[in-house]
């Protein structure tokens, strides 16, 4: 089955809505074996040459160990080749409801088997040197994710006028997918999401995350230090304008 028409197939107006009201969905079984494949080898490619960005966010004391490294896609063929051929630019800018899906970054988070680090509850936007509506990240485990380790979401966060770091909601509000290779999630940036950690019988989480922005996004640089670090885009694009830099390639673009 060609991208066009898994496409065709996964992305309804009840796909589109969901993810306008809840700000993620997940999308079972999106991806074939060859693509999985790519980002195997493409992570395996990220450790044996980890960029500047690397970096453990485990505590030294804590059991297992958090990594975590970002941008290697100009240098790792496996990411970008699975950043240009998959559907995931695709069915963001439809989720985005866009004309275009921009490139903003790759991302590699891995949890080994009995990590104690937590994923605290947070906004990704914040983090970042962006303003605007039409965002969206992709989650993409290549390893069995159970209950008890996968992505927490607070459905409709992403709808406040506020950015948030709450300590405790209704059951009710949260949203959780377990997740087999090949399945994705994909999440507006403003919507609240954490995880735990990994309990010692579970599986390595290995995770490979790729951002896409919309029609609407435009440079807001901060004045804190962003994660990942895009200070020098101020040397290239005013504040307010679009991210229109060879670093944040136009993946796709509707007919």
């Amino acid at each position: 089955m060609t991208v066009n028409e898994r496409v065709n197939l996964i992305v309804t107006n009840s796909l589109i809505n969901e993810y306008k009201e809840n700000g993620a969905v997940c999308i079972r079984q999106l991806l074939n074996k060859n693509e999985v494949e790519l980002l195997r080898q493409g992570i395996d490619e990220n450790l044996l040459h980890p960029s500047p960005h690397f970096g453990i966010a485990s505590q030294p004391d804590h059991t297992g160990r958090f990594i975590e490294d970002f941008c290697t896609w100009q240098t790792n063929r496996y990411y970008k080749q699975f950043i240009y051929e998959s559907p995931c630019a695709v069915i963001a800018g439809h989720l985005m409801k866009s004309s275009i899906s921009r490139l903003y970054h790759d991302h590699l988070l891995i949890k080994e088997s009995n990590t104690k680090q937590i994923t605290q509850w947070h906004q990704d936007q914040p983090y970042y040197n962006i303003e605007g509506n039409q965002t969206c990240c992709f989650w993409i485990p290549i390893d069995s994710v159970s209950r008890y380790s996968t992505l927490e979401f607070i459905g409709g966060s992403h709808c406040g006028q506020r950015w948030l770091m709450p300590r405790a909601f209704m059951n009710s509000e949260a949203k959780w997918f377990p997740e087999e290779p090949g399945d994705v999630i994909a999440f507006h940036m403003l919507t609240l999401h954490g995880s735990q950690g990994t309990r010692e019988n579970d599986n390595r989480r290995r995770v490979f995350s790729v951002r896409f922005l919309g029609d609407d996004v435009i440079h807001a640089p901060r004045t804190w230090i962003t994660s990942p670090d895009f200070s020098y885009i101020s040397q290239h694009i005013k504040p307010g304008a679009p991210m229109d830099h060879p670093d944040f390639p136009i993946i796709w673009k509707s007919l």
